[in-house]
């Protein structure tokens, strides 16, 4: 059995709609990413400290996070939809980076705006101390996909040459890359070894979304097999844990640094998900896109603050710890904090969803060695949030200035209209 899978917009004319299936993969990928965030937490409070467990840490459930675990269905989707976007778009490569820059980082100024000040605020009202610093690092630690996914977009014109060069050689030497860096990690005993898979993992799973892009992704039933086969394999006889996600008290996680499990874990989500998307694109979800593709990020920026708050309320305010995972109050309970979490989400939403869309100037073409500043500028500040989150202290406003000195320099520089629309190819995709 042969799966081919039909030209995506790449191979088509000009100003054909947006592939579907991509827009799919992209919001339900965050949607459940937030509904983990927000599910699987196991909060008490002792007075003093606030303790957070992990519901998947309950023994079995591990086999969940080999579905629930969609980074790299999200990286895949953006590695498609970065390829789309830039054969459309018609613009020399820097102007088009330029401008996903801007889409990527002008979402984060509200969220900085906020935190900066937020934690010195509740500290002087009040708040106790540890669960306050947990929550404006875990703010910032979340970060991480977007200093990832930049770095993705930074190189995307360079891999799209290797790829129109090289094929499949490239994604094979990129999972190449994470073996050899996981044997280094292991018979070493360095951790720090490992975060060079942050590059080759997430760069391979991004490189496999160029295929689809150009309706070259075939065998996906091959790919799904092979993936979740040799994940199996890897965990059974190697050192790597089960759950794809990291589990409090675990020796080691696939996901920090990421690992070879987890890159074929993702080959055969990607596998399984070109095999359904004809099912897929035919359910009638394409006003629920349309809705949610323009406010995703600011969901995916701004669910955990939603979490704390309720968590500040309701765990530490009130003294209501989460029930153990699985039992009838756990199961009678969640409605009802989910309902809250919602109900503290909504005017979130409703006050920076605007942010989503840089404002529109009349940027001059800007050059490729401003461009690459800018973006070593942006990935820069990203990933010192990452690393340190909102704990009060200089880091996060010298993060901050990073950020916004690589959105200075993408700023207009002439007296020519707009390109934003033309560097994208008229879509976010």
């Amino acid at each position: 059995m042969t799966v081919l899978v039909d030209r995506p917009p790449a191979a088509q004319p000009r100003g054909r709609a947006r592939d579907p299936f991509l827009d799919l993969l992209r919001v339900a990928g965050m949607a459940l990413v937030v509904l983990q965030h927000w599910t699987i937490p196991v909060l008490a409070y002792d007075g003093v400290r606030l303790s957070a467990g992990n519901a998947l840490s309950t023994p079995g459930v591990w086999v969940v996070t080999w579905l629930s675990q969609v980074m790299p269905l999200v990286f895949f989707a953006g590695g498609a939809a970065n390829a789309i976007g830039f054969e459309r778009s018609g613009a020399a490569s820097q102007a088009w980076l330029a401008v996903r820059l801007r889409r990527l980082v002008w979402p984060l100024l509200p969220l900085a705006a906020v935190w900066i000040p937020l934690p010195h605020v509740l500290l002087t009202l009040g708040v106790p101390e540890q669960p306050l610093e947990m929550g404006a690092r875990l703010t910032g630690q979340l970060l991480w996909f977007l200093a990832v996914y930049l770095v993705a977009v930074t190189v995307t014109p360079y891999a799209l040459r290797l790829h129109a060069r090289h094929g499949w050689r490239v994604p094979a030497a990129l999972a190449a890359g994470a073996a050899l860096t996981d044997v280094a990690r292991f018979a070493t005993g360095v951790e720090a070894v490992g975060y060079l898979n942050v590059v080759f993992v997430w760069l391979a799973v991004h490189q496999l979304g160029f295929f689809y892009a150009e309706g070259r992704l075939r065998r996906a039933w091959a790919l799904a097999a092979g993936g979740f086969v040799a994940a199996a394999l890897l965990v059974a006889f190697g050192p790597y844990p089960g759950s794809m996600i990291g589990l409090p008290g675990a020796e080691m996680s696939n996901m920090a640094p990421p690992t070879l499990a987890v890159l074929a874990v993702g080959l055969g989500q990607v596998g399984l998900a070109v095999l359904l998307r004809p099912w897929l694109v035919r359910l009638p979800y394409g006003r629920l896109l349309d809705w949610a593709g323009p406010r995703i990020m600011t969901v995916y920026l701004w669910h955990m603050p939603a979490l704390f708050a309720v968590t500040g309320v309701v765990v530490v305010l009130l003294g209501v710890d989460t029930p153990a995972p699985g039992s009838l109050g756990w199961f009678a309970g969640w409605p009802v904090w989910f309902g809250l979490l919602c109900l503290v989400m909504w005017p979130l939403l409703k006050g920076f969803a605007r942010f989503e869309t840089p404002p529109a100037l009349p940027y001059g073409t800007p050059g490729t060695g401003g461009t690459l500043a800018a973006a070593g500028l942006a990935g820069g500040g990203v990933l010192a949030l990452t690393v340190g989150g909102f704990a009060p202290g200089a880091g996060p406003f010298l993060a901050v200035l990073a950020l916004l000195g690589g959105l200075l320099m993408t700023a207009p520089r002439t007296g020519e209209r707009s390109r934003d629309t033309r560097a994208t190819g008229g879509s976010a995709q």
